[in-house]
């Protein structure tokens, strides 16, 4: 272990903020930092990073700690592991004492690898400089398109000799462990015993992940025969999570959050001549369809992504349903279309850091009215084929999680393509709700099975007050809310109607440390903790009524009663009636021996309400999370069943901080 002196030195010398904004975009706020949180998916910020205590907080997930523990729980490192990455990257010699056996077993794995990883590295740039064999033909493919010997020197760039063993003879030698080789892949293991290389001849691409370790390992052939693979990549290991990670995310991630732009293209050599060319805010998806996991790197350090093609209509086509995924995470998408015969390798290297900044800005547009353009060339007199491309760009806009940018696009679309706006409303409308209801009725076929599920029980009657049952919408693609969340829909809806006009001073129980608005309402406060999560109210009638009531000027409960009992629709006036004449209450006794006026414990009821409402909503997303998971396994479907694990991973934790809470303040 190490010496506690060395550990105060470390303490003392590492600054949180400067450690958090090497792996996030830090932004200002006052005397703390804010970002999206790097250990869940969110699409507002709350993550938050205070210099002068030394602690980070997620007020999403709840994660919070010291500089050391954000090293631990994001490059999934020992404590041990975490004090060396500081040492190192301010200068402290880390001095060490003697580990558990345990301890060693665990650092040691892990380092394994990544010390296998390295060496394959060195040994892959050894053979591209220093034989002839990797002189000849792979030092000469490098230079023939342009990398010149820096360039290659930062990418760590390399050969694979032809011989199909050379290199695990020479890892084996070197003493470096089959079982290791085997587990990053570098090394194949045939059946009969055998050990044969997984790369060879070709010219090799480490990949790097986001702390700059190599992980992983891209090789491209540079024979013409077309029965070989152009590219082959690691598999899967331990270190190397496929659907994580992004080629050129160490190189580029500085450059990102400074200029608070990612331009996203699709192989190495078009990241490495950007980089080359000067502009080195571009990262890589190599060639392989865009997931989650991925745009949620990305959007560590910016919101703002512009998509990089070369003229290959099919191929832009074809990956229209990734630039989809980016809107549906609430990102600003631009496309920038490179001129015939030209792709971003290219024509980075034809031009100037001046003359491809240049183009890039002049040609970039937003992404919706670039599929409009792109669809409107194939436009026909037939009415059916132009119904169906008109249906391309509302399925786009119907993916945009924001209504204020849903409804400018609609706006400019209708313009542009001919169509009543009133119309493209509905289709809008009409899909977001299809894909709520498809989800919902496949909900509720598996209703029985799920409840059947291990844990489920205890969650509803442990973790959850009042018996109540889960359910909820939240940022999880293909999730709404079943039936068992309208009683909690129904206490929103109550504090809204009757005691929304009131200001409300949250108490501290559920403030988090969060600043408070000394001038917000209920109604503000109500609004504000759906919006942040995304979340609607998912019974049609009380959504009916929760948007009708922010349509009104005056908010005062007399005033509302009167507006809604006197509504045209009768089933809206019965359930505001029944509100009102029968009060939806909490039971004041938890926060007093004596009853006391509601509108005196706001500050800690309607919060309550809330919190209660997002519990469930987070269980019954992890429940329907485990049944596509089941799904998966019995069709091996290993990445998305990779995908989900990740996602239940990270809804567990947030349900575990509901849980904690709630139990905290009823406590």
């Amino acid at each position: 272990m190490i010496d506690r002196s060395t550990v105060d030195r470390i303490l003392d010398t590492a600054r949180i903020e400067e450690v958090v904004s090497d792996f996030v975009s830090l932004k200002r706020r006052g005397a703390n930092y804010i970002a999206c949180c790097p250990f869940h998916h969110e699409k507002t910020p709350s993550f938050s990073v205070s210099p002068s205590k030394g602690i980070y907080k997620c007020f999403g997930c709840g994660k919070a700690g010291s500089v050391v523990s954000f090293v631990m729980e994001h490059e999934q490192m020992s404590y041990v592991e975490a004090l060396k990455y500081l040492g190192h990257k301010y200068g402290i010699e880390v001095k060490e004492k003697e580990e558990s056996e345990e301890d060693v077993q665990q650092r040691l794995h892990h380092e394994s690898l990544l010390i296998v990883n390295d060496f394959a590295q060195k040994f892959y740039t050894e053979q591209l400089l220093k034989t002839e064999e990797g002189i000849a033909i792979g030092l000469s493919y490098f230079k023939e398109r342009g990398f010149t010997d820096e360039t290659i020197t930062k990418f760590l760039l390399g050969y694979a000799p032809n011989k199909r063993r050379e290199f695990t003879h020479n890892a084996q030698r070197k003493g470096y462990k089959k079982e290791h080789l085997v587990e990053v892949g570098l090394t194949i293991e045939r059946e009969n015993g055998e050990l044969l290389d997984r790369f060879y001849e070709r010219v090799m691409f480490p990949i790097r992940g986001i702390s700059g370790k190599v992980i992983a390992f891209g090789g491209r052939k540079l024979r013409g025969d077309k029965e070989v693979a152009k590219y082959i990549n690691s598999p899967e290991s331990e270190v190397y999570v496929k659907n994580k990670v992004l080629y050129g995310i160490y190189e580029a991630k500085q450059a990102i959050a400074k200029n608070q732009k990612c331009y996203l293209v699709e192989g190495y050599t078009d990241v490495i001549s950007f980089h080359q060319a000067g502009v080195e805010n571009v990262v890589a998806s190599s060639g392989t369809s865009l997931t989650t996991g991925q745009i949620q790197l990305i959007k560590r350090f910016t919101n703002n992504v512009t998509v990089l093609y070369d003229g290959d209509w099919a191929g832009i086509k074809a990956s229209l349903r990734g630039i989809d995924m980016l809107l549906e995470e609430g990102l600003e998408i631009k496309v920038a279309l490179f001129p015939d015969g030209e792709d971003p390798d290219s024509f980075a290297r034809k031009h100037t850091k001046e003359e491809l900044m240049e183009f890039l800005t002049n040609n970039e547009e937003d992404f919706i009215s670039f599929k409009q353009r792109l669809l409107a060339q194939e436009l026909t007199k037939d009415p059916l084929q132009r119904a169906k491309l008109i249906g391309e760009v509302v399925n786009s806009i119907a993916v945009i999680p924001d209504a204020i940018v849903r409804a400018v696009y609609i706006e400019q679309t209708a313009a542009k393509l001919n169509i009543k706006e009133e119309l493209l409303q509905q289709e809008v409308a009409k899909l977001r709700h299809k894909k709520q209801s498809d989800s919902f009725y496949q909900q509720q076929r598996e209703q029985e099975r799920q409840e059947r599920l291990q844990g489920i029980q205890q969650a509803d009657t442990t973790q959850f007050p009042q018996g109540s049952q889960q359910g909820g919408q939240h940022n999880i693609p293909g999730f709404v809310v079943n039936t068992y969340c309208s009683e909690a829909e129904k206490e929103i809806l109550y504090y809204l109607l009757k005691f929304g006009y009131l200001p409300i001073h949250i108490d501290e129980d559920f403030a988090y440390g969060a600043e408070q608005d000394e001038e917000q309402t209920v109604a503000q406060y109500i609004l504000s903790q759906l919006q942040n999560d995304e979340l609607e109210l998912q019974n049609l009638q009380y959504k009916e009524i929760f948007n009708e009531y922010f349509q009104l000027k005056e908010h005062e409960s007399e005033k509302v009663l009167r507006y809604f009992m006197n509504h045209p629709n009768r089933e809206v006036s019965n359930i505001v009636a029944d509100l009102f004449i029968q009060p939806y209450t909490i039971t004041i006794q938890q926060f007093s021996k004596s009853l006391i006026p509601e509108r005196n414990v706001l500050g800690r009821v309607v919060p309550k309400s809330i919190l209660i409402y997002k519990a469930k909503v987070t269980a019954q997303a992890a429940m329907n999370l485990t049944e596509e998971l089941g799904r998966a396994q019995k069709e091996k479907n290993v990445e998305l069943q990779n995908e989900l694990i990740s996602q239940l991973t990270t809804l567990m934790q947030v349900r575990n901080f509901f849980s904690k809470e709630l139990n905290r303040i009823i406590l």
